[in-house]
């Protein structure tokens, strides 16, 4: 089962939780990576809260969003950045993005290993990605109300595990979102603070989301196999543009 662009959207920017669940995580975003200077950047499900910040820095910015979801134009007061995307064959070159970010994708997924075969696809070598997840043992995942009780939760092993079966190598296991998903101005007032303490006694694993970093490695050989040979380019035939238009993601170097 799948969100819907429309709940997302309605959950993260109109409502308090929501607009605090979005900071919390930006931080952490920012944290891991302050300078986003002439990177490609690519978020995939609904990651547009955690792209803004990049507008100005990076060199190009898309947020793809799967055709389950849905997608809607970002950001809506500027040329538009979003573009619809099937979870296994997204509308980027092999070897093309930077830094990826992954949130309300992965644990809404019917196909989790070929949607990350996909993502180790774009991704070049030595590339990052943060996996941003519900975490099984942890209130978000357990509580209506909030996107994070959809899908399919995780524990720290089991992403691990299924990270390094498709080429990542694991940098770091964290956490986010130690408040109670609860929508009340009395809980949000500490909920940075809240967030501060989490983050300093990460072992414990309260948190209700993982944020789990990892690098795009090169493929190597197991068991006597060869290395399989990555995807050849895909791009979106028979989607056509207005006349003298194009999204503002497009913008390269290459002109494409």
């Amino acid at each position: 089962m799948h969100h819907d662009v429309i709940v997302l959207r309605d959950f993260y920017y109109t409502t308090s939780l929501g607009r605090a669940a979005q900071k919390a995580l930006r931080d952490h975003c920012r944290a891991c990576w302050p300078d986003m200077s002439g990177k490609d950047v690519a978020g995939f499900g609904f990651a547009v809260p955690l792209l803004r910040p990049w507008l100005d820095q990076a060199r190009r910015v898309i947020a793809l969003m799967p055709a389950q979801q849905g997608v809607m134009h970002w950001p809506a007061e500027a040329e538009n950045h979003s573009v619809l995307a099937e979870e296994t064959n997204w509308p980027l070159a092999t070897d093309s993005v930077d830094r990826l970010v992954m949130l309300h994708g992965l644990e809404t997924s019917d196909r989790p290993a070929a949607l990350l075969e996909e993502a180790a696809r774009v991704l070049r070598i030595g590339g990052e990605a943060l996996f941003i997840l519900p975490n099984r043992s942890g209130l978000w995942a357990r509580m209506d109300g909030t996107p994070f009780a959809l899908g399919r939760p995780y524990l720290t092993g089991q992403i691990g595990m299924l990270l390094r079966d498709h080429g990542f190598q694991i940098c770091d296991n964290g956490g986010a979102l130690f408040f109670p998903p609860r929508d009340n101005r009395r809980w949000l007032r500490w909920a940075m603070w809240l967030e501060g303490v989490g983050r300093r006694m990460v072992r414990l694993r309260a948190g209700g989301v993982l944020v789990v970093h990892a690098r795009r490695v090169e493929d190597t050989p197991s068991n006597g196999l060869a290395i399989k040979s990555r995807r050849p380019l895909r791009i979106l035939d028979g989607v056509a543009q207005p006349a003298g238009t194009r999204p503002a993601w497009r913008d390269g170097r290459d002109g494409r």
